[in-house]
């Protein structure tokens, strides 16, 4: 370590020298990219970015040939060290990951968010939803660090947003999150065991990313994943045992004219094995993503009814 920074201190001076070292180091380590950069290069860029106390979201071509100072050469290293020899993630190494367009606080008590939910929330989930000015109350059912709560709050100003989630560790994270964009007012951190806290409560709208890792899934996973708090990935009953409750009871929370969307990531083949009668409505995604599926107040009604 002392040896590679020693190097990079003496040899590299600009932020694009350091970045193409950065970017080659990753790639020679076959690092694995899940967490919101596509490549070695997103992922070396976002890192010393925020390091440097630079916008994280493009390449600032006005400092491409600044010379970095040797304790800022020397912080880089220090962070590209930790992401290659313990493959964390960069999210969990700046504390910062992107979700539809908004910067979130993040660290290893809650996911790195990565949903195809943040495509559905900027679109106002047209065309399922109609009229997304009648949205007056919404519920994020597995919310973590509660990113999709506080982009559906700022998709739809004029609607309560209830973040819940069983960890105390995720809802923490989630009032930081909620405090950061300022949301205290609109969006409410709940710690429940899914509907256990929510007696009475009718929302327009149902959202959930929840655990639906398999066992068999949660073995073959890269590194990088097992950082994340195992309980928000994994699931029993082959990743379906969460979902299984939240299609028994979403009925009893939704208005008539409510609806629900629920992320089941590769998990999609199976619920369509388990209850192969239920007309689960797939959605298709411009930006990427896939296992996100929709049901009506009246088709979870039925779901209910023929499995309660």
């Amino acid at each position: 370590m002392t040896e590679i920074k020693q190097t990079v201190v003496n040899e590299l001076h600009t932020l694009r020298d350091v970045l193409r070292w950065t970017t080659s180091q990753f790639n020679a380590a076959e690092l694995f990219y899940g967490h919101g950069n596509v490549d070695a290069f997103n992922d070396a860029l976002q890192l010393i970015l925020h390091s440097l106390h630079l916008p994280a979201t493009e390449f600032p071509e006005v400092f491409a040939d600044a010379r970095l100072t040797n304790a800022e050469k020397q912080a880089i290293v220090v962070l590209v060290e930790r992401r290659i020899t313990k493959r964390i993630p960069v999210p969990y190494l700046t504390h910062e990951a992107w979700f539809a367009g908004m910067p979130f606080y993040v660290d290893e008590r809650v996911l790195i968010p990565r949903s195809p939910f943040a495509e559905l929330i900027q679109d106002q989930f047209m065309p399922w939803l109609t009229d997304p000015d009648s949205v007056m109350n919404i519920l994020d059912l597995c919310t973590g660090g509660g990113c999709i709560a506080i982009a559906c709050a700022e998709a739809f100003p004029d609607a309560k947003v209830d973040a819940v989630d069983i960890s105390i560790d995720a809802i923490n994270v989630a009032n930081i999150n909620i405090k950061k964009h300022d949301l205290t007012n609109q969006v409410h951190a709940i710690q429940s065991d899914l509907w256990s806290a929510l007696p009475g409560q009718k929302y327009d709208l149902i959202v959930s990313n929840p655990p639906y890792v398999g066992a068999d899934e949660m073995a073959s996973l890269p590194a990088e994943y097992h950082h994340e708090p195992r309980s928000a990935l994994e699931a029993d009953d082959n990743g379906l045992a969460l979902v299984e409750q939240i299609l028994l009871h979403a009925a009893d929370f939704l208005t008539h004219e409510g609806l629900l969307f629920v992320e089941v990531g590769n998990s999609d083949f199976a619920v369509m094995e388990k209850w192969p009668d239920i007309e689960f409505v797939w959605l298709d995604f411009d930006q990427g993503g896939h296992g996100v599926f929709m049901l009506d107040y009246a088709q979870c009604v039925t779901f209910s009814q023929r499995y309660q």
